[in-house]
């Protein structure tokens, strides 16, 4: 059924996704397929039994008996800590020296349990790990600031919030990170382009999305070859939505992004954004979503099977080009 009009509809082929395209199926890859796509990478692990982690209260506690610590306490952020603006924090030891580990003693019985508790694992990797106990199992923390993308967030919201974080920030496993990342790519990934690729090709925890670097960010098709000037117009709009954000400080992305409280004000900044984002992929707009992922289909195939989309388009022009029976 068209999505405009309501009525039945009749196309060539419907994919696994149920998309008038053809037939293929998105799998994980390990590098972006657009060369303008900078690197995504999966949050710190700690793999430490909960050790290494505390709230507000027990961070409290714990630097009140070892003020020592207080240098390698940490902010500490994953998909709920940042979306409700709640705070954790954890023992960050990676720069700690022997000396200074030994001067803390409540600091080393935390070590001592990460590494009990890795050495119970059946995992070889997390065995191997209890040989460095007082560090993350898996430590991917950028030398500068970086983009976070929720690994996980609610259907309910138009857009997935997405933000820039401080390289002082620990980010947690549960979600991903772009280290550096640009003001015109953040445009794009919290753009209606982006958002509705998402949709059509994420997983799902429960009804949630359930992003994913290597299916969902990895397999994004970026524009191809916008002007300076169109990318130039995404990036003030993308940083007027930032702008406006800030206009409200008590408020967290969930509360922003809630389409039922979401102000006025950023919703029109992200309808500013959307048009300038479309104009990168396309000079006409978009008449629907179905349009939309039609296109993103259309353009992935070009990135990832460049002769078949030849071929498809060759095909199309020639029906094009025939003249219509008497």
């Amino acid at each position: 059924m068209s999505e405009k009009t309501g009525e039945d509809q009749y196309v060539k082929n419907i994919n696994p996704y149920l998309i008038n395209s053809n037939d293929f199926v998105i799998t994980k890859r390990q590098k972006p397929i657009c060369s303008d796509a900078q690197k995504i990478i999966y949050g710190n692990k700690p793999s430490d039994d909960g050790n290494f982690i505390f709230n507000e209260e027990e961070k409290n506690l714990f630097l009140e008996k070892e003020p020592k610590a207080k240098k390698f306490m940490k902010r500490y952020i994953g998909s709920k800590e940042f979306i409700y603006n709640l705070k954790r924090w954890c023992l960050w030891l990676k720069d700690a020296k022997p000396n200074e580990l030994k001067s803390m003693p409540k600091t080393l019985k935390i070590i001592d349990k990460v590494k009990a508790f890795r050495l119970k694992s059946t995992a070889k990797p997390t065995i191997e790990a209890a040989e460095t106990p007082s560090l993350f199992f898996y430590i991917s923390q950028p030398s500068n600031n970086y983009l976070l993308i929720p690994e996980t967030s609610s259907e309910k919201r138009l857009i997935i919030p997405i933000g820039y974080i401080s390289k002082d920030i620990i980010v947690s496993n549960s979600a991903y990170l772009i280290p550096g990342a640009n003001l015109f790519s953040f445009g794009l990934l919290v753009s209606n382009m982006h958002m509705i690729w998402t949709k059509t090709i994420c997983g799902r925890l429960e009804s949630r999305y359930r992003y994913s670097g290597s299916i969902v960010y990895n397999n994004f098709p970026w524009p191809k070859n916008p002007s300076e000037k169109q990318k130039q117009t995404v990036e003030e709009k993308a940083q007027h939505v930032l702008d406006v954000r800030k206009e409200f400080p008590d408020s967290s992305l969930a509360d922003l992004y809630d389409p039922l409280t979401m102000p006025p004000k950023l919703l029109k900044a992200h309808q500013a954004l959307d048009k300038a984002v479309d104009k990168c992929y396309r000079p006409h707009p978009f008449a629907n979503e179905m349009a939309r992922i039609e296109f993103l289909f259309q353009l992935y195939e070009e990135y990832t099977n460049p002769v078949k989309a030849a071929e498809a388009k060759t095909v199309k022009k020639e029906k094009k080009g025939r003249l219509p029976r008497k």
